[in-house]
């Protein structure tokens, strides 16, 4: 990253929701329970101004006006330091295994409150979502992310900074199987069991920075500090990360 980002990105990957569906709300509250001082009491509206929320719980509990899911919520900072929640169901269509997902999106301010509370808001957002995946990554790099999915007019597919091409989410064969790598990294019991993690012998550095969720998943930390692809060590760091685990984007041999 050339510049320093504005805002760290979480997206989580979850079975579809159902008809009186109860993840949403645990979501809403279990971000605020994670983020200290936090309070989603508030949405934008189409004008780009903050809307009060009265009856927070009882908006999301109706979901969203195209469909289920959490419509957004924030809280009343300002833009340059607000929290938001969203999510939304993915069709089949573009969904690994042919199976639609939940998948929740929240963005927290780059400062030392937001660095020091992403990895428990990742935590309690897996587990109330009960998410199959999902990691916290700066802003920025998701378009290094998008570089590495290889296409199929993509020849030959050169991913910048030596990463390794990974495959479109609709290709990999079950929703388990995480699609790529953060910084922060959710993985459901079913995800770390589709990646063989964690092998004592070959993951003592990993579980250094690891640590279990109250459901049984993980949240794996590559770096120390955000991940800074400019920086030589952290950009080592994830390449090793993903030599590791080729299950991860689907590269390994089937």
């Amino acid at each position: 990253m050339t510049a320093t980002p504005e805002s760290l990105s979480l997206i989580a990957y979850a079975p579809a929701t159902t008809r009186g569906d109860s993840r949403p709300l645990a979501i809403v509250h279990g971000m605020e329970r994670a983020f200290p001082g936090l309070r989603l009491e508030w949405t934008i509206s189409n004008a780009g101004l903050l809307v009060p929320l009265p009856q927070r719980d009882e908006w999301v509990a109706q979901g969203r006006k195209d469909g289920p899911g959490i419509p957004l919520v924030c809280d009343g900072g300002s833009a340059s330091s607000r929290v938001t929640l969203s999510g939304w169901a993915r069709p089949a269509g573009s969904s690994p295994g042919n199976l639609g997902l939940f998948e929740v999106h929240a963005d927290m301010p780059w400062s030392a409150t937001g660095i020091a509370a992403a990895a428990a808001v990742l935590e309690d957002i897996g587990d109330s979502a009960r998410a199959f995946w999902g990691h916290v990554n700066p802003e920025g790099l998701a378009e290094t992310v998008a570089d590495q999915f290889r296409h199929p007019e993509d020849e030959p597919h050169l991913p910048p900074k030596g990463l390794p091409s990974l495959k479109l989410p609709w290709e990999l064969r079950a929703p388990e199987i995480p699609g790529y790598l953060g910084w922060l990294n959710y993985w459901s019991t079913a995800a770390a069991r589709a990646i063989a993690f964690p092998d004592p012998s070959r993951d003592a550095d990993l579980l250094s920075r690891a640590r279990r969720t109250a459901t049984g998943g993980w949240i794996v930390q590559l770096t120390e500090e955000p991940l800074d692809l400019d920086n030589p060590t952290h950009l080592d760091t994830l390449k090793r990360a993903y030599e590791r685990f080729p299950e991860i984007g689907g590269r390994a041999a089937s």
